[in-house]
């Protein structure tokens, strides 16, 4: 009887190291899992923060309107719960929004004029919500991709100086070379035939 009983202890002792164990290898994966959720939402939050710097010193957004974009990424996950999905949601709205400020800034450069850029930016920024508690799904997923569309600056064709313009009478001497070449063609051709 007394070696049940010994066997049943030593088995039962057994099983709760086993699950101690067990126990702590799932916490260890727990929170490995979520310093690599922290880590990337760090990530994120650092370079979409350095990229809105690097606007500012572009003179494409102005100092002030810093902190307001900022909160995109600030307050992402004040009324949503921490899931990959929602970090993936985003990681997109981030790297649009960056993308397209990217672009439009390349673009104003080309064309010399960044405080339209300047200018739509301040109307994103307006239309962005005052409270944290507004940055909710429907924001994230409906109305910011919209306002990132807002940013786009008109297309502006570089234009065209004056004395590029061709005028009445270069158009006559550039009829009148054409029609030369073609009758200097014409009379090789004759001539080859005979």
């Amino acid at each position: 009887m007394s070696y049940i009983v010994f066997s049943t202890l030593v088995l039962l002792i057994t099983l709760l190291g086993v699950y101690v164990v067990i126990e702590n290898n799932r916490k260890k994966a727990r929170d490995a899992e979520k310093k690599i959720f922290n880590d990337r939402l760090k990530n994120i939050t650092s370079q979409f923060k350095s990229r809105t710097a690097e606007f500012v010193d572009a003179k494409a957004l102005r100092p002030k309107y810093s902190p307001k974009i900022n909160a995109i990424v600030g307050n992402f996950f004040v009324v949503q719960p921490h899931t990959e999905e929602n970090l993936d949601q985003l990681e997109r709205v981030a790297e649009q929004f960056v993308m397209s400020v990217v672009f439009e800034l390349n673009k104003c450069r080309e064309t010399g004029n960044i405080d339209l850029l300047a200018d739509q930016l301040q109307y994103f920024v307006a239309e962005l919500p005052s409270s944290g508690i507004a940055f909710n799904k429907e924001f994230y997923h409906e109305i910011l991709p919209a306002l990132i569309v807002m940013i786009k600056t008109p297309d502006q064709g570089p234009s065209t100086p004056q004395s590029e313009e061709p005028t009445d009478g270069q158009d006559a001497v550039q009829l009148e070379s054409e029609q030369e070449t073609e009758k200097d063609t014409t009379q090789k051709a004759a001539a080859i035939a005979q």
